[in-house]
């Protein structure tokens, strides 16, 4: 009875690590695209989550463009944005411990990786 009682404990538990996770996620975040001809850009991605649900908006270069098909599973994240008629996919994953999310960038047959940081 003790041992069952201590993996419903240990399982609840790991289930509010993960809610806890998911929500840090929301909130401003920054980086610098490096794109192939060497030019860079900053960004400021602004996310909110709502269960396993992304939304928000990437800033860049003076304009603003909404989150597309924005998906939160555990540390993993995915979404696209749509610039100037290119689609932009993210796949990647949130380091709760470091602060920050490491993207695989796709475009257009390219990938690029990104790094964000909480913004201030």
């Amino acid at each position: 009875m003790k041992r069952r009682l201590l993996l419903t404990t240990l399982l609840i538990g790991c289930v509010f690590a993960a809610l806890a996770v998911i929500a840090d996620l929301s909130g401003k975040w920054t980086g610098t695209f490096n794109a192939p001809d060497g030019t860079q850009y900053p960004l400021t991605y602004s996310f909110k989550v709502d269960g396993g649900s992304l939304t928000g908006t990437l800033d860049a270069g003076g304009m603003s463009v909404p989150i597309d098909s924005g998906k939160v599973n555990g540390d993993a994240v995915s979404f696209s944005v749509n610039v100037q008629g290119t689609t932009y996919s993210h796949k990647g994953k949130y380091f709760s411990a470091g602060d920050s999310l490491a993207f695989d960038v796709s475009f257009e047959g390219n990938k690029s990786h990104l790094l964000l940081k909480r913004g201030q």
